[in-house]
């Protein structure tokens, strides 16, 4: 014969969890010694068998929880791969209009410049020739 706390004790849960099970069922124990109910060993198996069930149940039932945490963690990763392979593709497009921006910049800046050049050796004075007296003319000695 065994106490509440002692069943609870060797099957490792709670003593209130026990007890609640023992009033729930109306099970009555086998006799009582001042404040303490005692149970035989029938009722001990029946109470150990209730909670080994019940552990199982909650064991499969948090395989499943964690089969099913894994799933939606799966799911949340396929998700961020797709997601971040659209911003691959949009950095690469972008990568590729700043390259083209950048050439037609250089282009534009090159052509700046040779204007700039032209229209510098445009408005540059021309030489002056060199004038001739008019005893050099008559006597043709040039310098």
């Amino acid at each position: 014969m065994k106490t509440v706390k002692q069943i609870a004790d060797e099957i490792g849960i709670d003593k209130q969890k026990v007890y609640r099970h023992i009033k729930k069922n109306h099970i009555k124990e086998a006799h009582q010694n001042g404040g303490a109910m005692y149970y035989d060993e029938t009722i001990e198996a029946q109470i150990k068998q209730f909670f080994s069930q019940t552990a199982t149940s909650d064991e499969a039932h948090q395989c499943t929880s964690e089969s099913h945490q894994i799933t939606s963690n799966d799911v949340v990763v396929q998700a961020l791969i797709k997601q971040l392979e659209v911003k691959d593709k949009q950095i690469d497009e972008l990568t590729a209009t700043i390259k083209i921006l950048s050439e037609s910049i250089k282009v534009a800046h090159h052509n700046e410049l040779a204007e700039t050049i032209i229209d510098s050796h445009a408005s540059l004075p021309k030489p002056v020739p060199e004038k001739i007296s008019f005893w050099n003319k008559i006597f043709k000695k040039n310098k």
